[in-house]
This record gives structure tokens, sequence and C-alpha cells, in this order.
């Protein structure tokens, strides 16, 4: 019983109690002091609190979330609205505010994995990785053909000691001073850090202690993952001068797998496209259009070989979409395979990390090396890989949406890919969905955003964000606090309901191919968990410079005659928990294409 009921009930007269809770809270307020022995506590009965609120009020709230009351039922919530629903406030307006630090996460868990699933398993039994690259293939004798080798050869090329991770490492560093004037892709710079790193790797590779393929290699890391004693800024300007104090679980991995981090990458201000506190990060292809985002510097530094690899982030489109811009490989990972242990939180339910490479198997090597639990991640689970460079592929069935290839976003490198997989001998599935509004589950995203950054937005430090248009965070999370909480939990609902039609699709395929920036597909899975790899499969022209902001006609973008020549690539996705078959089937499709290994000019 609340302090505020055990006040209301000492107030009621013995033998009225029932009588008087359905009266104006004032009437009950002024009953005898007597508590009747054994009487509950009952709803609307606190102290009033907050302001004033007439039927007016609600006529007024009624637009906001789309709901009609009659003149009755406006009055009568008006009615008792600071007695029942005010005081639900309390944790936020005080007296009694309660902190909720940073790493405290909802009670509820999304669990991606339905009835009759097991978390954690893709069908395909243990673990087991069979790498490709050759290891007698020779050095290049030039820099730039060396950071653009795959992270496959680079780790041959280091286990076999023809370069050093100190060379290496000196080679991106250098490649980051030199190019991220024009790519602003880089937040902070780790030199120090990572050729002590180095020289580590070097002396152990030399003394016979080699930790496997991402021994030595250097990665750039999205300014989101914590890195003890260095800066990570989130690319916002309330928290350019952070300093964790510890290393996130995925730094801690890849610190543990032998890897040299050379940057904190550049990502849009708090995870939303491609602008932060030092401007806007670039794309290498064309550097009139922005990197898009959120992982921004990990898609252009990688396509601009100033890393050997990434990490970036994902919530609602995050690694598809600058993967796609800027030409390289994303893998977005299972719901729940990486822990997210000191990232920043977006969203509990939503954020996910994933490698950011150059080739398919590269971003598997990583994934190997970052997959598993930790206690600092509540929804993270143990799980197997299994992938194999050279598997077959034949028989497999590409799930594919007829009406989505024929029009917008999809293009005739989109088209054209359903004809490879035909090639290579496995077998196009027309598949359906039902058409139903399943933007509607981004409710989800801006509540918990919004909640996630609800001690910014109340003491207005919102305002400090570089980006302040209307589609920005800052608005976007002002705007979240009048979001219904009914509405809320019925999004909730429709999420297991559109998990279950997901089951339903996956029942007949083994993958689905889908144009990476159809929004339906990136809204739904994202929230049913399921992993995505999105790779180069081509090239198209643009008239006009690509933007993830909302049309501003008091700034047009550029445009380009004739047009300019970028790439485009497509996006499978697996089933939980199998990145496996996503990358097996995505390593065929790279070698069929065989687009991956252009380079953007000037790079």
């Amino acid at each position: 019983m609340t302090q505020t009921r055990r006040d209301f009930l000492a107030s009621v007269a013995m033998g009225t109690l029932s009588a008087a809770l359905p009266l104006d809270a004032a009437q009950a307020l002024s009953a005898s002091q007597n508590q009747t022995p054994g009487a509950p506590p009952a709803f609307g009965t606190a102290q009033p609190v907050g302001p004033e609120v007439t039927a007016r009020t609600f006529s007024e709230a009624e637009k906001l979330v789309q709901i009609e009351m009659s003149p009755a039922d406006r009055a009568q919530a008006a009615g008792n609205w600071r007695e029942a629903i005010a005081p639900l406030y309390e944790r936020r307006t005080g007296p009694r505010k309660m902190e909720l630090e940073a790493e405290i996460a909802p009670a509820t868990i999304w669990n991606p994995m339905l009835p009759g699933l097991i978390p954690g398993e893709s069908g395909r039994g243990e673990s087991y990785y069979i790498r490709s690259a050759d290891p007698r293939a020779p050095l290049p004798a030039n820099d730039a053909d060396i950071a653009y080798g795959s992270v496959a050869q680079l780790s041959r090329w280091i286990q076999a000691r023809q370069i050093s991770s100190e060379r290496l490492t000196h080679i991106y560093l250098d490649r980051l001073q030199r190019f991220d004037p024009n790519l602003h892709c880089v937040i902070t710079l780790t030199r120090d850090h990572a050729l002590e790193q180095a020289r580590q790797a070097d002396a152990e590779i030399a003394a016979g202690k080699y930790r496997g393929p991402l021994h030595g290699i250097p990665w750039g890391a999205k300014d989101l993952l914590d890195t003890a004693g260095i800066p990570t800024t989130y690319g916002a300007e309330p928290y350019r001068n952070r300093v964790p104090k510890k290393d996130s679980a995925v730094v801690e991995r890849l610190n543990a797998a032998g890897a040299v981090l050379v940057a904190k990458l550049s990502l849009g201000a708090l995870a939303l496209n491609d602008i932060w506190f030092g401007g806007q990060t670039m794309n290498p292809w064309l550097l009139e259009e922005g990197a898009s985002g959120s992982s921004a510097g990990p898609g252009a530094s990688t396509a601009a070989g100033l890393v050997g690899f990434a990490v970036g982030s994902e919530t609602g489109g995050s690694i598809v979409s600058p993967s796609m811009r800027c030409g390289v490989t994303g893998l977005r990972p299972t719901y729940g395979r990486v822990a997210r242990t000191g990232a920043m939180t977006l969203c509990w339910s939503l954020d996910k990390l994933g490698p950011m490479a150059r080739y398919v198997e590269d971003t598997i090597l990583v994934l190997a090396a970052i997959s598993g639990p930790d206690p600092g991640d509540v929804a993270s689970v143990p799980s197997s890989l299994a992938f194999d460079a050279n598997a077959k592929v034949a028989g497999l069935r590409v799930g594919y949406f007829p009406a989505w290839m024929k029009e917008s976003p999809a293009t005739d490198v989109d088209r054209a890919a359903l004809e490879v997989v035909k090639k290579l001998g496995m077998e196009p599935v027309e598949v359906s969905i039902p058409d139903w509004p399943y933007d509607s589950l981004n409710l989800i995203l801006f509540a918990e955003g919004a909640a996630a950054f609800e001690e910014l937005t109340l003491a207005h430090k919102e305002a400090e964000l570089k980006a302040q248009v209307s589609d920005a965070w800052p608005n976007t999370f002002r705007q979240s606090r009048f979001l219904s909480a009914v509405d809320f939990v019925q999004a909730d609902r429709m999420r297991r309901k559109v998990a279950l039609e997901m089951a339903r699709v996956f029942s007949q395929v083994d993958l689905l191919l889908v144009p990476s920036l159809r929004d339906e597909m990136l809204v739904i899975t994202n929230n049913t968990g399921h992993p995505s790899l999105t790779l180069r499969a081509g090239f198209v022209e643009v008239s006009e410079a690509r933007s993830d902001w909302a049309p501003d006609p008091q700034h047009p973008l550029p445009k380009f005659s004739p047009p300019r020549r970028v790439p485009h690539g497509v996006t499978l996705i697996g089933r939980l928990f199998d990145e496996g078959t996503l990358c097996e089937v995505g390593i065929a499709l790279e070698r069929a294409f065989a687009v991956a290994s252009e380079r953007p000019a000037g790079f």
C-alpha cells in the first residue's frame, strides 16, 4: 500500500469506505480520520498533484492520440486525473524522484524465439568455421593494395609473418589521417593505443601465440562502444568529453582476439543518420552526399580502406543503410547474439551490434569473435555459429516478394541478383506477408529511445545537438512523451503477431532476398530480431544526392549531370541465429557478382 493510499484510507470514516471511493476526492478527504480494518487500497485515491486539467484539456489531447471521448467521458476523466493518474508520474516529477541508471534495462525482455525454438540454435549443430584466402598469396608492394585486402587475406599474411601488425597499423593510421578531412569519419584517432596493441600482437605471434584470424588486424569502433580511458562520445555534443572507465563487451572480446583498435568512428548523434558534432560524414563514392547512418563512420572508413573492419550498430537500419550507400558488407546479427554491455542504449529491445567489412567472409570472422552472452546484457544468449566459406548452396530456397522486385526501391541490380540466385542452383520461392501497418511498430522505437534519453531531454540538453530538424531526435524525444501507453502495449502484441507471421514465411524458405531499403522489411526484421546481410551486388546511376533526412525545400540536394555511378547492394534475411547459412549464400553471391573489389576513386 503506498503512503498516499494509507493517508487517504486513514481519512475515511469507518463503515463508509465503499461509499466514499466513488466520491470526488475533496469530499473523500473531508471524511473522518478512522480507517476501516481490512479495507483494501483503491485506485484514484491519492493526494491531488500536478496542474489543474479540464474537459477541454482532454478535448485537445484527443488529437494527439487520435481517439474521441464524449463530453461526459471528458468531464469524468478530468474530475479525478490529479488523484488517479498524475501521481503515477512521481518517479519523474517528485517529491520522491527515483534515478534509473543507464545500465538498468526494462524488466520485460524481447525474446525473438517462438515456442518450440531453442534460443541461440540455428539447427546446424556445433560451431565451426572454415575460412578461405590463400596462405601463399604474395603480399602486394603497394600500401593501398594492402589496405584494401580482405580480413581473411590480411590474417593469412600476418599469420605467415609476411607483414607485421605494426606495419599494417601504420598503413591504416596514415590513411585515416590523410583521408579523414574529406570524409569526417573519425572522432578519435587512437594512434598510441593502436601501436601498443600492434607491437604486442607481433611479439605474441613471433612467440608462437597466434590467437586467430583477427590477431593483429586494425579495426574501428562506432563511437558508442565504451573504450576504457578513450573518449566515447555517442557523436553528440553533451557527451563529447565522456571517458569511460571500462571497455564494452565487444571491445573486450576483440582485444582478446588480438585485434588492434585504430579509431573511434563517427555516428549520427545518438545513433541517427550521419550528422555529428564534428560535421557530416561523407560517402567516399560520392563526396557530395552523406555516408548514411547511423553507422556512418564504419561505412565510410571501411569503403575507403581506412580500417580492416569496423563494428557498427543497428536499431532500425543503421548497418543496412550505410552499407548500401558506401558499398560495403554489413552483417546485422540476430537480436541477442552479441552482448551490448557497455554500448550506448537507444532501444533495449531493438539495438544490435554487428560487423561491417569489405567482404562477406570478413563479417563472419568478426561475428565469431564478438558473439556470446554477458551478464550486463539481460537479452544476450549463448549461440552457435557454423560457417564454411566453400559450402555448396545449390538447392537452398530463397524467398522473394514479387511485387517488391517490380517497384522502388528495387532496381535492375536487385532483379539481376534474383537471376544469379537461379544460376547458382538455388530455388527462388515467391512469398507474401499481410498488408499490415508495420510502421506502427516504430512506436516501440520512439518510446524506448525517449526513455533512454529522458534525462537529456528533460534537462533540455537535447538542444545542444547539431541536427534540430523536425525528424531529428530532439523533436522525436519530446513528441514521444505524448505516445499512448496503451498503444505501446498493443504495438508490443503486434510485434509478437508479426514474429509469428515471419515464422510462417521461414517455414517455406531458408532465407529471403529483399531490396535493402524496403521500409517494411527494415521495420519488421529489426523488431523480430532476424539477422540480415547487406552486400554490394552492382552499380546504379544517381542524378541527385541521397539523404537520410526528410526533404527540405530550403536546402535542396545536389543534382548531377551526367549522373554519377555508385554501388548498390542487396540484402539477405536469415532465420534466427542462422548467420552461417546467410553468409554462405552471401559469399557465393559475392563471387558471382564479382564487384566487391572495385574501389572508390581517389582513395
